[in-house]
């Protein structure tokens, strides 16, 4: 009785110094976290006229770079950078980014949520088509970042089409680093989004397109 009673003291012990050395759940590095939409967004100087409203509905993202990872294409080979994501899902930091061009730029076209009373003479609908890092010169060199956008404007009033335009900004990273990378695509998404806000003012309502 006693040397079983050992016995299950010695398997107790050993259980509980085990759990102190191993947890339930494998620890792994956390991945670093980056944005993109806060480059500064040039728009060139529009045609004067009154101002006009827009509603933007929600943009449609390549499903690939949609979420918070970073995608990479290498001679039609694509995948996702380890250890890096995006804060959040690309095609929110790409909606907000959006939002704060129209809001930054002082010309004609202001857009207009949902939720609000005033009347939109222009619907736009943004498609992000390509956002990644092409490695064109191979998997070690600098890649360089690509991002196209189909825009399409319409009038809200008879659904007519006013504009249908592809959009493409391509930005050579400094480095083959992350560090390197994300500002990149931070200087190419504000290219596009300065030529998309530049376009819309020039399509407004009361100018000849």
């Amino acid at each position: 009785m006693i040397r079983n009673t050992a016995k299950v003291l010695a398997v107790a012990a050993l259980a509980a110094s085990l759990s102190a050395c191993i947890s339930v759940f494998p620890k792994t590095k956390a991945a670093s976290l980056y944005r993109f939409g806060e480059a500064e967004v040039s728009v060139p100087k529009g045609p004067p006229g009154a101002m006009f409203g827009v509603l933007k509905t929600p943009s449609a993202f390549t499903r690939a770079a949609a979420g918070d990872r970073i995608l990479t294409s290498t001679n039609g080979e694509v995948a996702y950078i380890a250890g890096a994501r995006w804060v959040s899902p690309a095609f929110v930091l790409f909606e907000e980014a959006t939002a704060r061009a129209f809001e930054n730029d002082p010309g004609r076209a202001r857009l207009i949520g949902r939720g609000e009373v005033a009347k939109a003479d222009m619907m736009l609908r943004l498609e992000v088509r390509t956002f990644e890092a092409d490695y064109v010169d191979g998997p070690k060199a600098a890649p360089e970042i690509v991002v196209r956008v189909r825009a399409v404007l319409n009038r809200s009033q008879d659904r007519a089409l006013v504009g249908d335009q592809v959009f493409e900004a391509k930005v050579k990273a400094a480095d083959n680093r992350v560090g390197a990378i994300v500002p990149a695509f931070d200087q190419a998404t504000a290219k596009v989004l300065g030529d998309i806000v530049a376009w819309t003012n020039a399509a407004g309502p009361g100018l000849k397109n």
